[in-house]
């Protein structure tokens, strides 16, 4: 998963960058608010943004305004210095989903994201989505159709299961055995064969967006590059 870290202390931002990387997270720092909303918009699909409040050029309130004005969805975590209950309840006011009061331990921060994301899966779990933004392209998983600049394409049943589950993992490996037993029922030689045809022919039907690449992972199965 995708984090964008924003603090203005390199000591502290360097830490947590290492900490969460060796979580498992992929962390990008930025060292201001100015530097955090070009990365946000330059490399996007982050799944968790993490803001100090008191930094130069732009603090964190307005980093998350601006934020909340290009995505949403995405949680927002502040760390901060400050504990008046007045800047907690900015904080929320502009789309904060948790505030860290400094000093903290990484392992609290590290649970905190992971309730976050444990609620987040909940919630899409409770909303099954049936519409993907692909790129240029739309897909509807429920009438498999994928729709590209005014005209639309049916899908096979196959290719339209395979498709979604590459949508829900976008940007994340999807192992070749997970998505055989899924999708197939069973991970015999002969199905990874009809799964790879099948991959080839996404990708064709994906061709007119060069930004879009099904990739294979070596050792790993596919990724759906966005």
């Amino acid at each position: 998963m995708k984090v964008l870290l924003t603090e203005d202390d390199p000591n502290l931002g360097m830490l947590l960058q290492e900490y969460l990387n060796a979580k498992g997270f992929e962390t990008d720092l930025a060292k201001n608010g100015e530097e955090g909303i070009r990365m946000f918009i330059e490399k996007g699909n982050y799944d968790m943004c993490i803001c100090d409040v008191m930094m130069p050029k732009k603090d964190g309130f307005s980093l998350a305004k601006e934020i909340r004005m290009k995505d949403k969805e995405v949680p927002i975590i502040f760390l901060t210095a400050k504990s008046m209950k007045e800047d907690t309840i900015q904080g929320f006011k502009v789309g904060a989903d948790d505030y860290i009061t400094k000093p903290f331990s990484m392992e609290e921060l590290l649970m905190r994201m992971k309730a976050i994301f444990r609620r987040i899966h909940k919630q899409e779990a409770d909303t099954p989505i049936n519409t993907y933004q692909i790129g240029e392209y739309s897909f509807d998983a429920q009438t498999n159709t994928l729709a590209y600049n005014g005209s639309q394409n049916k899908l096979t049943t196959k290719e339209s299961e395979l498709l979604k589950l590459l949508c829900q993992n976008k940007n994340q490996s999807v192992s070749r055995s997970f998505a055989l037993k899924l999708i197939w029922g069973d991970d015999s030689y002969f199905n990874a064969r009809s799964m790879d045809v099948y991959i080839t022919k996404l990708r064709k039907h994906l061709k007119e967006d060069p930004a879009i690449q099904i990739m294979n992972m070596h050792g790993e199965g596919f990724k759906l590059i966005v």
